[in-house]
């Protein structure tokens, strides 16, 4: 049996059009089969700076520069905390615990050559990104779902769905891109639950909103805002998509959106009347799309690597979006994988030892990740003391700004970990009644 194509990558996101277009410079037949027609809606509308050097390096920066998407400078939190905290010995806290904000570039990144990224609509984000690797010879199917891949014979064989019918298309190598849908993950039966995260979002665009309504410096209304609800384990990001419209999404634990039957209106409206202002900005503007949900988007993979296969983006692994990490991972894991499986291309050599440098970093910085959300949430709105303090400001902006692939722990995370220790083993601590309540398993998750 001859292949028909070198890599096969299910789902054209930007994990698999990221992939087609470093494996298509490097001159391998690729084909990108996607299940939609483009272009599409997608939650996930706000890059991180680590994005930049593979947008660079895959040539696609100059088309998202063009698209005129709004730049992103920095991100800022918010909180309706207005009581007195002890600063516990942290310093710089000006805005105590109601605010704090950071810019990108108050610290150097590698290949990073612009001081911010983007906010972006990712129905055209994700076109672009899909089309420029059509324009660099990937093969692009659209409408083609992905049934399951056979690899009991010499080479993996996908089968393709087109409507009613059924085609086999060998190849190579397949890369799975699949997003939440986890094509392998689920049929190797890799997929596990994340032992911690269980969130629900509801989301929406709004036309006239009021950016400036929580902002403490109104010159920043523009960065991603987060917004601490005096709610559990509960936040609003607030994302502009263009000079009117802007993203505003509501994440809590999926036990509390279930404790509204199932009424994304009622839950999405009730949880922000939490914090009046935003409310009142709300409902002084347009809502101009339908709510839509994201709910069991929390997992990992026992395995990301196996003969003639890996897994990038979310089909590898998702967290919690709090801090934007899912084109930024999507972006970086094909990045990783496509050294790889070049490397394995030439040596005419697909089998799993192939991909151990990519499993190996990937792990490390998703391992950094979710060990900085993990905190983030035990911190709640005590988080804002580490971004405010210079002792740990650039430590943290490190891991915002998505470079989190080296080998070394950011120190930040260490700090965070025995703050949160000292708090939870002293239920008299004078922060105890501000920590949130998600806590980390005895047992690590897995990947």
């Amino acid at each position: 049996m001859d292949a028909e194509f070198d890599i096969g990558i299910i789902g054209g996101g930007p994990a698999g059009s990221t992939a087609a277009s470093y494996l298509a410079k490097a001159g391998l037949k690729v084909a990108v089969f996607e299940a939609e027609t483009f272009p599409r809606e997608h939650v996930g509308e706000s890059l991180v700076p680590a994005t930049t050097p593979v947008l660079i390096e895959t040539g696609a920066m100059p088309k998202v520069e063009a698209a005129n998407f709004p730049k992103k400078f920095g991100a800022a939190w918010t909180s309706a905390e207005d009581r007195n905290i002890d600063h516990n010995g942290f310093r710089g806290l000006t805005h105590d615990f109601r605010a704090a904000e950071i810019l990108f570039n108050e610290r150097d990144q590698d290949g990073v050559d612009r001081d911010y990224t983007f906010h972006v609509d990712r129905g055209k984000f994700d076109q672009i990104l899909l089309q420029h690797a059509e324009s660099l010879g990937a093969k692009v199917f659209h409408g083609i779902r992905i049934g399951k891949v056979d690899f009991d014979g010499e080479m993996p064989v996908l089968e393709a769905k087109i409507g009613s019918k059924s085609v086999d298309i060998p190849v190579r190598m397949v890369v799975d891109a699949s997003g939440r849908q986890t094509r392998l993950g689920n049929q190797l039966k890799f997929k596990v639950p994340d032992p911690i995260f269980n969130q629900y979002a509801v989301h929406s665009w709004f036309d006239n909103f009021d950016r400036k309504a929580l902002a403490v410096n109104k010159d920043q209304a523009d960065y991603i805002f987060i917004h601490f609800l005096p709610v559990t384990d509960t936040w609003v990001w607030q994302i502009p998509i263009t000079d009117t419209i802007t993203s505003i999404g509501v994440v809590s634990q999926k036990k509390r959106f279930q404790e509204f039957a199932g009424d994304r209106e009622k839950f999405f409206w009730d949880t922000v009347a939490s914090r009046p202002e935003l409310l009142d900005a709300l409902k002084n503007s347009d809502q101009v799309r339908p709510f839509k949900t994201e709910g069991d988007y929390s997992y990992g993979m026992s395995q990301i690597a196996g003969d003639n296969f890996v897994l990038i983006g979310d089909a590898a692994r998702f967290v919690d979006p709090i801090f934007s990490s899912g084109v930024s991972v999507a972006l970086n894991s094909a990045r990783l994988a496509c050294k790889d499986i070049i490397a394995a291309a030439e040596a005419g050599d697909f089998k799993k030892e192939r991909f151990g440098t990519y499993e190996r970093k990937l792990r490390k910085g998703v391992s950094n990740w979710y060990e900085f959300i993990q905190i983030y949430y035990r911190l709640n709105i005590l988080f804002t003391a580490f971004v405010q303090d210079d002792r740990y400001r650039l430590d943290v902006l490190k891991m915002l700004q998505g470079d989190v692939y080296d080998d070394e722990e950011p120190k930040a995370l260490a700090a965070m970990r025995e703050i949160v220790k000292a708090v939870e083993d002293d239920p008299t601590h004078l922060w105890h009644p501000y920590l949130g309540s998600l806590k980390a398993p005895s047992a690590k998750p897995q990947f």
